[in-house]
């Protein structure tokens, strides 16, 4: 099997790191070679991160280049921009449609764009852009959009939803155990 690409890019704090640690035990539970990357970037809350999982037969390297993704998982929609170039022709985005402001937006010097997700389906990309924020508030706790966004990712996969359960059991504490299924079927079934 040729090696597969996901970049997981977010925002610091929104849980990229604990979505890259599930997706790398669930890919390993089904015989494959993981690299998983360190989070790379400002991962102090409100800077921008990236993880990159990459799995096949036999994985050299954890690091994905430009044009080399066959999907991108976004937590907020200007990082599903930012990073397009990273992306497959055939490539996959499934992000959340949330929209946190940058410190230059904050700050005054920049404004947000605007129709992002129609900007980058003008570019041909395939965009699957959720309101993932919304189905983890009804999930139980807006820190749960990493797993809203995990559940929509199985949607790419020829994997069981066991599998996907059984890794996120060996991820998450007990005590947000439910919580997080639930997260996860709501992003699944959206």
């Amino acid at each position: 099997m040729e090696t597969k690409n996901i970049m997981i890019v977010g925002v610091g704090g929104q849980g990229s790191l604990l979505a890259s640690k599930l997706l790398g035990h669930l890919l390993m539970e089904q015989g494959y070679d993981v690299k998983v990357s360190e989070v790379h970037g400002m991962s102090q809350r409100g800077g921008s991160v990236v993880t990159y999982v990459r799995y096949g037969d036999k994985v050299a390297s954890p690091v994905i280049d430009k044009g080399e993704a066959d999907y991108i998982v976004s937590f907020e929609l200007l990082e599903a921009a930012r990073w397009l170039s990273y992306l497959k022709p055939d490539g996959q985005i499934v992000t959340s449609t949330q929209q946190i402001d940058p410190m230059p937006v904050i700050t005054g010097t920049a404004q947000y764009p605007e129709n992002l997700v129609e900007k980058m389906k003008a570019t041909g990309a395939k965009v699957d852009a959720l309101d993932c924020l919304a189905l983890a508030e009804e999930a139980g706790s807006s820190k749960a959009v990493n797993i809203v966004l995990m559940g929509r990712l199985s949607h790419y996969f020829d994997l069981p939803e066991e599998a996907w359960l059984k890794s996120l059991e060996a991820m998450v504490p007990p005590k947000f155990l439910e919580l997080n299924k639930k997260a996860f079927t709501l992003g699944k079934n959206a």
